[in-house]
């Protein structure tokens, strides 16, 4: 999912999506707020980890981004979650609502 840049809605970009049989997904036109949880995860991805660790083969980046994934939802502490990590949150809001 992406906003509308000019990177993701220009001819090339949608030609190499449509080699691939794939469908583009973007927010609307103005929605600042749209995309934001998924930019924060990537913004984090990114600063927090790609940028530190060397990447040497597309093998070794996909497994080091599911390895981030798994720390940045049970283990990293979020502090919009009150300093609890996203599971643990979740897992405490089905305890509330009595969904556990």
């Amino acid at each position: 999912h992406s906003d509308r840049g000019s990177q993701y809605t220009s001819r090339r970009y949608r030609k190499l999506l449509a080699d691939y049989n794939m469908r583009a997904s973007m927010g609307d036109v103005g929605a600042c707020w749209d995309n934001a949880v998924v930019e924060r995860f990537f913004g984090s991805l990114k600063h927090d980890w790609l940028l530190k660790i060397p990447q040497p083969t597309r093998a070794h980046m996909r497994n080091d981004v599911a390895a981030y994934m798994h720390y940045y939802n049970l283990e990293r502490l979020h502090t919009a979650n009150g300093d609890r990590s996203p599971v643990d949150y979740e897992n405490e809001l089905r305890k509330v609502s009595g969904f556990s």
